[in-house]
């Protein structure tokens, strides 16, 4: 079994039953975050967890190495599950480390905004999250939501943004996450006019559900090589209901030291769009662990 997946049962349990009865989290300290004996530098254990998809995962386990690199006992969760759970965890402090998506947790945490660039965002970000967390550094490397249809589609209803699709959508089947539907169905309705014919779960072969007709336009994540492989074409979107969604470490504030949060900054300054698509590339196409995709990358970046 890999290293990434062996520690999760050994601290699940632990870590959530100390959650439920509101004792005090494992990894607090009456130490002081940014001391020598606090979490990360021997008296403590930086916890970094994902989300449940492929692109997460290797975040977590890019960051995960970064920080043992510096000397920094880690422990994973991967994959854990989708931002209305994971959220609640790196609030808590059952999480130290999650990778996020600027954007996207802006939107969760607020649905009307209108923040668009990565400034606007995080501006937004500083004023808006909760005081226990903290957002770190983030990278030019972005991530993206997109309404993404097949070449075929476009060119036959001459579809080219997301503003094109009113014209069509009451036929169309959308494929997305389980909890795409909750998060957007009122968003695209009050923005482009969207009603779809069908809002579908479909997770992460949303590239594949596509391809194969099941549904006619889908949420992909702008890095999924298959976007090239399967001949798909993400719409415009010219009205920005997908801000930017640049990678950024959001941090439990009291659980991490100064160590964690400079590791931390070191990856977002190197880590561009173009490594993250190598990255995916490898995973998704040829099948390498995230574990090994990690540990190349942050070799040839000078971070291990």
């Amino acid at each position: 079994m890999r290293r990434f997946f062996s520690t999760v049962a050994m601290i699940a349990a632990a870590t959530l039953a100390a959650t439920a009865c509101g004792g005090e989290d494992p990894l607090s300290s009456a130490t002081p975050a940014d001391s020598p004996s606090s979490a990360g530098t021997g008296g403590g254990t930086v916890i970094v967890g994902s989300f449940n998809f492929p692109g997460s995962v290797l975040l977590g386990s890019i960051y995960a190495q970064a920080l043992e690199a510096k000397g920094v006992t880690v422990e994973e969760k991967p994959d854990i599950g989708s931002r209305e759970v994971v959220y609640d965890q790196i609030r808590s402090g059952g999480l130290s480390v999650l990778p996020e998506y600027n954007g996207a947790l802006l939107a969760f945490i607020d649905p009307k905004s209108t923040a668009a660039t990565t400034e606007e965002v995080n501006a937004e970000l500083a004023e808006k999250l909760p005081a226990e967390v903290e957002l770190l550094d983030s990278a030019p490397a972005e991530d993206k939501d997109s309404l993404t249809v097949t070449e075929e589609t476009a060119a036959e209803y001459g579809l080219r943004t997301i503003e094109d699709l009113a014209k069509v959508s009451k036929d169309f089947v959308v494929g997305g996450p389980p909890e795409f539907k909750q998060r957007r169905e009122q968003q695209f309705k009050d923005v482009y006019g969207l009603e779809f014919k069908e809002w579908r779960p479909t997770g992460a072969t949303t590239a594949d559900a596509l391809k194969s007709g099941t549904v006619q336009v889908g949420n992909v994540f702008t890095t999924d090589p298959k976007i090239q492989l399967n001949g798909l074409v993400p719409l415009e979107d010219t009205k920005n209901v997908f801000s930017a969604q640049n990678v950024t470490p959001l941090v439990h504030r009291a659980s991490v030291n100064d160590t964690v949060r400079s590791a931390l900054n070191a990856v977002s300054a190197k880590l561009d769009t173009d490594d993250l698509l190598e990255m995916m590339r490898r995973i998704s196409v040829d099948k390498d662990d995230p574990p090994v995709v990690a540990k190349e990358w942050l070799t040839a970046n000078g971070l291990a």
